[in-house]
């Protein structure tokens, strides 16, 4: 497996998940404070969230990941 471009592309896309997970962590945060709810309550909604949405994307990023491998033949088992 060539790891010099794969690499790069990579980091790439979890910066993006990164991001997409810190603006809708943002957004709960934001509604959160407009509604009658403790403080403590959205800090623990919003690390949820991130938590939840991050870890959907990570999956999602790692199986496209490995079915390009798969399609492009450089999976070696």
């Amino acid at each position: 497996m060539k790891c010099s471009s794969d690499r790069d592309s990579s980091a790439w896309a979890f910066l993006m998940v990164a991001f997409i997970a810190t603006i809708v962590t943002f957004v709960t945060w934001l509604t959160l404070s407009l509604t009658d709810v403790g403080r403590n309550e959205q800090i623990g909604a919003s690390a949820l969230v991130f938590f939840a949405v991050g870890g959907t994307l990570v999956h999602y990023v790692l199986s496209c990941m490995r079915r390009h491998r798969t399609q492009t033949g450089q999976a070696r088992q």
